[in-house]
């Protein structure tokens, strides 16, 4: 390994870092910054941007930013919450369940912050430790991205894999049953977590200080009325998620398109996808009476733009970087890769930790899994490794789920990664990749 091909790596980590230090779309306009070093000063060839990615994103947060503006997500986190208070002694079993579900229909995490003070409440009102039911929900949203059809980091999957003949059905059919077992798993371990509530220290110091308390303010925004197109706009949305998924599994429902040799070929997915999540939009805004200026300012549209930028400007940095030094990395990771499979799912894993998006880590490192030889079905089961971003509690939505838990037992501890999602997600996620590996071996 020569220097030159670690100055450029340095510089590759150096934007990581100072994206990861600025955070939202900073992480994306890093990642420009580090393809113009590595053009102006090393000489290499900027690789195309991954612009089948970028716009199977934006049509589908686009059809989930109008679904937010009708209402559509307060109407879903309602249904979530009867049905959490409806089995409240099993809240650390069901709540993650129904957080997974509801991420994996919508494709983003954003459905799954209203849900946090209801789970905390219903576990305070039946004395289970909070910690318990919200560290494991958590962690659920997280999973749940990497098995939705339409997510950011699906798009990511079936931009990369549609090409060498691997359908969105072939990629479920591995990861929904791997992330599922692997939430389940670590949900039947997380109900012995800790001390009981009423033994916990932290919360006897809050509860004789008086600072426990239920978050009220929460309870009353959540209880507004909805609009009227609420319930409708979320059926439009999921009937949407639902053609995704058919289109997918019977490519004879996509229409015929000119292939090669003067033949006629189904659509592909990625343009599947956005016709019909650009339409679910439209049909959404137009039988709603949603207010489109809207649209862009709800947080799941801000939160899509974040997406889009970070793979936008990283998934370029890592193309360029790998595409110009694609014999060397290659030859050096190979034959490791192909002696102990497992060492890129640690690399998935390590990578997910400081880009803090599976979308992002997918982009990345996928075609390099790829270019390795791995094969398809093995680098599927891996894929749950790309949800490593709780190893770090500094993501967005684990900072909520710790502020919400007023009971103090949801928390960072002394050495910061002895935090309270630490062990939920280490279970998952290690779960899913074998039960991952286990179904790519014996079933396909």
């Amino acid at each position: 390994m020569n220097i030159q091909l670690l100055l450029q790596f340095a510089v590759v980590l150096g934007a990581i870092f100072l994206g990861a230090r600025t955070g939202g779309v900073g992480l994306g306009l890093w990642g420009g910054v580090g393809v113009l070093v590595l053009a102006v000063v090393f000489g290499l060839p900027p690789t195309a941007p991954p612009v089948d990615v970028m716009l199977i994103i934006l049509a589908v947060i686009m059809a989930a930013a109008a679904m937010e503006a009708a209402g559509g997500i307060g109407f879903l986190v309602g249904v979530g919450e009867r049905i959490i208070r409806r089995y409240p002694k099993q809240i650390t079993l069901v709540a993650p369940l129904v957080c997974y579900m509801f991420t994996f229909g919508a494709g983003t995490g954003h459905i799954f912050y209203p849900l946090l003070p209801v789970i905390y409440e219903v576990a305070y009102e039946n004395n289970i430790r909070p910690e318990r039911p919200i560290a494991i929900s958590t962690i659920a949203s997280q999973q749940a991205i990497t098995a939705s059809p339409v997510s950011a980091a699906m798009a990511a999957m079936i931009a990369l894999f549609s090409p060498v003949g691997v359908s969105l059905i072939d990629i479920m059919l591995i990861v929904v049953p791997a992330t599922l077992v692997g939430v389940i798993v670590a949900a039947l371990v997380q109900m012995r977590v800790g001390k009981e509530l009423q033994d916990d220290p932290e919360y006897q110091r809050r509860l004789q200080a008086n600072e426990v308390e239920l978050p009220r303010t929460q309870r009353a925004v959540e209880q507004k009325a909805l609009p009227a197109g609420a319930r409708l706009s979320a059926m439009i949305f999921l009937a949407g998620v639902v053609i995704v998924v058919l289109a997918g599994a019977f490519p004879q429902l996509r229409p015929l398109v000119p292939g090669a040799n003067d033949t006629r070929v189904p659509l592909g997915m990625p343009l599947t996808i956005q016709i019909v999540m650009l339409s679910v939009g439209a049909l959404i805004l137009w039988l709603s009476k949603a207010p489109v200026s809207e649209v862009p300012r709800t947080n799941t549209a801000q939160a899509g733009l974040t997406a889009v930028i970070g793979i936008f400007g990283l998934a370029w940095l890592g193309d360029t970087f790998i595409s110009a030094n694609q014999k060397v990395v290659i030859d050096a990771l190979g034959a490791m890769a192909q002696s102990a499979p497992a060492t890129f799912a640690i690399g998935l894993f390590g990578a997910s930790v400081l880009l803090f998006s599976q979308a992002a880590t997918t982009r990345a490192l996928m075609p390099l899994g790829i270019g390795l030889g791995l094969g398809t079905t093995t680098l599927i089961a891996m894929w749950p490794a790309v949800n490593g971003y709780f190893f770090l509690p500094t993501y967005g939505s684990l900072i909520a789920a710790i502020n919400f838990d007023r009971t103090g037992t949801t928390r960072i501890g002394k050495f910061i990664v002895n935090h309270s999602f630490m062990l939920p997600g280490l279970i998952s996620t290690i779960t899913a990749v074998i039960v991952g590996l286990l179904i790519s071996r014996f079933i396909f």
